[in-house]
């Protein structure tokens, strides 16, 4: 008794089901069929996404963004400043080369308006400053000898002396004496300083459209040596006061001459170069770029040192400095005329037209009450013959339509249903290889359009054929 042969599982059997249902799904070929509906709804959303698309790519796609121009940003840029001005302290005048620093005119530079000077220090030993961490002291023993705090002012000596004032002691240390806190003297230069002049020349260069363009205007009449500037009337004229570059940052000058901080002075480039050049003009805008709300990090300050020798020993004056410093930044972009920005835009507009078409396609396919008579006739599958029974020119007539199909097997003349069939006819039909039918179930029409079938078999009828298309020659001409 032969084995008997064992069955593989049922989920193998359906996943090998699946996987040919994939491979052969994956060379089917889908083609949009076009159908009209007659619902003014409908029509009105339809109409109305298109609109809005449209409007959208036209007004800010094309006319705002100016999409159909080639870009380039940040141009090649350079810039070169001068401060004029005199002021007074307290003790002395004050001119350029004292509160100017760095002196060489670059897109950052400080200008001084506080100081607080420490003068005549020298190397040696006295009380450390109480603002350092664990500094005061009663006894010796709370200053240990050879320590170095980072934040202080030198080493200690392990000795507890009197502060320059009061009655509290500190360790002492070996460094620069005396130290900061302990002897310095404020003064303030910010007086004058509002009318201080700031002369920003800058060249920009954008290297992909071969565009060089300057700040000042070229005039040889000593033009920049009685303007200032103003939006309307001196736009060419980069010279600023200081005080007006505080207030246009909207920020109270006598405050941060006090306290210090950072202005930013940004100069935009932004040139449609389908334009004349004279259209190509700076904007200038004024900001502070420093944390002003910040405590811990509030205002702006450094230290610099002047050293000098009295009796044959080094001595040097610690200048702590409060200032505004003025960051000059530059940037912009070019645009001109590109056929290929254009071309990609437009089609893409094009595309998104598309997306209307999509969104009614939903409404209709989900929303609708007929949405399974639409289903129904949007989605048709078409199958070709899997082999021929003729030659090849044969076989692509009928695939492209320019031939008449075979007989459809349901086609049976009904008279002939209960006649017994000789052995000839048995064969014939039996050599019949199958057409396709269509698989779209049968359904309500939304328009009133005539139908080609009425048969209630699985193949309707087919419209009347051309006599042209069953031409011999036509299949020649294939």
């Amino acid at each position: 008794m032969a084995a008997t042969e064992s069955k593989p599982p049922a989920g193998a059997v359906t996943a090998r089901r699946l996987a040919r249902g994939c491979w052969s799904a994956f060379w089917d070929y889908e083609t949009p069929k076009v159908i009209v509906v007659k619902n003014r709804r409908l029509g009105v959303v339809y109409r109305a996404v298109q609109l809005l698309i449209l409007l959208y790519f036209v007004w800010y796609v094309f006319i705002v963004q100016k999409s159909y121009q080639d870009r380039e940003t940040g141009p090649e840029s350079s810039v070169i400043t001068k401060v004029k001005g005199i002021t007074s302290s307290e003790h002395k005048v004050w001119d350029v080369e004292e509160y100017v620093k760095p002196p060489e005119g670059g897109s950052v530079f400080s200008i001084i308006t506080r100081i607080e000077v420490t003068p005549s220090q020298t190397l040696g030993a006295c009380p450390e400053s109480e603002r350092v961490a664990n500094a005061t002291c009663d006894s010796d023993e709370d200053c240990v000898a050879g320590h170095l705090d980072m934040l202080g002012n030198g080493v200690r000596t392990g000795r507890c002396v009197p502060y320059y004032h009061g009655a509290s002691k500190t360790c002492e240390v070996s460094g620069w004496c005396p130290v900061e806190d302990g002897a310095s003297v404020s003064q303030f230069l910010g007086k004058m300083a509002p009318n201080f002049t700031v002369l920003i020349k800058n060249s920009i260069h954008y290297p992909k459209f071969q565009f060089s363009k300057g700040n000042i205007e070229t005039r040889a009449d000593g033009y920049l040596k009685r303007c200032t500037f103003d939006e309307v009337s001196h736009l060419y004229c980069p010279i600023f006061k200081l005080g007006f570059i505080v207030e246009r940052a909207g920020e109270n000058f006598t405050e941060l001459a006090r306290t210090g901080g950072v202005i930013g002075v940004i100069i935009n480039w932004d040139c449609d170069l389908d334009l004349p050049a004279s259209n190509c003009n700076p904007r200038y805008s004024f900001r502070r770029l420093d944390p002003k709300h910040v405590p811990a990090s509030s205002g702006y300050n450094f230290r610099f040192a002047k050293y000098y020798k009295i009796n044959g020993s080094t001595t040097r004056t610690l200048i702590k400095a409060y200032g505004i410093r003025i960051d000059v930044i530059v940037h912009g972009q070019a645009g001109k005329f590109s056929l290929i920005p254009t071309v990609i835009n437009l089609a893409t507009a094009l595309t998104s037209i598309g997306v209307g078409s999509f969104l009614c396609d939903w409404i209709l396919l989900t929303f609708m009450n007929k949405n399974k008579v639409y289903s129904h006739k949007k989605f048709d599958k078409v199958c070709t013959p899997g082999r021929s029974s003729g030659s090849w020119p044969v076989t692509l007539a009928l695939v492209l339509g320019q031939a008449p199909p075979p007989p459809c097997p349901c086609s049976i003349d009904p008279g002939q249903a209960g006649r017994p069939q000789d052995e000839g006819e048995s064969q014939a039909q039996a050599g019949l290889s199958p057409w396709p039918c269509s698989t779209s179930a049968p359904s309500e029409q939304m328009v009133d359009a005539p139908e080609w079938g009425t048969g209630p078999g699985p193949c309707a009828s087919e419209p009347p054929q051309d006599s042209r298309l069953t031409d011999p020659r036509g299949l020649a001409r294939l």
